[in-house]
């Protein structure tokens, strides 16, 4: 025969500090299954845009069955050894790369001297030098991609000496800037003061021993 148990529950917040404890370690196992990391993607490629990187895309399959275009960009993260960011496209000189992306982020000293390097090195070389960065592998950071730079030069002038690590390390350092922001997004989710407001907004409830009850 069918039986009723009753069960007392509990919001967050009234529960012991072990109990939260267990109902945290339940929010955070899930706090990967959306696409967090979107509004970054988003943002990386405004930057990238600005500093005359054109990002290559790949199909995936929509629900419906149909595919749409996504940029080339993965990472991997955030504990283990080989976790980073990577991302494939061809970069070559967009005049006034310094100065917008002063504008764009003001504060960020790493992406302007990024792009203060890239402009030196396109200048003492006529800014006709173009990029081609491509992943290889299966991890995911800045040391699997393999980047090649020529000299776009029409009388067949020689890269200056050095021109090429310049801009290896320029993109390189772009795809470690990226990982640093993922993973400060990343501590920022798993946070207390995060989790706790989260399970707060979605009006969880709880048993005694803090195992979600609904």
């Amino acid at each position: 025969m069918p039986q009723i148990i009753e069960t007392t529950v509990y919001e967050f917040h009234e529960l012991s500090d072990g109990a939260k404890e267990q109902a945290r370690a339940w929010f955070r196992d899930g706090a990967g299954d959306w696409d967090w990391h979107d509004f970054i993607y988003d943002d990386f490629e405004e930057i990238c845009r600005i500093l005359g990187i054109e990002l290559k895309t790949h199909p995936v399959r929509l629900m419906g069955g149909g595919t749409r275009q996504k940029p080339c960009i993965w990472f991997s993260g955030f504990s283990s050894q080989g976790d980073g960011a990577c991302f494939e496209g061809i970069y070559a000189y967009a005049k006034g790369a310094a100065h917008r992306i002063r504008e764009y982020a003001p504060q960020d000293d790493e992406l302007h001297r990024i792009a203060d390097r890239l402009f030196d090195v396109q200048r003492a070389n006529f800014f006709q030098l173009r990029a081609d960065a491509t992943h290889r592998g299966r991890y995911c950071h800045a040391w699997c991609m393999d980047i090649s730079v020529e000299r776009d030069s029409p009388v067949y002038q020689d890269i200056t000496h050095g021109a090429e690590d310049i801009v290896i390390d320029c993109l390189r350092d772009l795809a470690n800037w990226l990982y640093r922001r993922l993973e400060n997004e990343w501590d920022h989710m798993m946070s207390d003061e995060y989790v706790d407001e989260g399970i707060a907004a979605n009006g969880y409830t709880f048993t005694d021993r803090g195992r979600r009850f609904g």
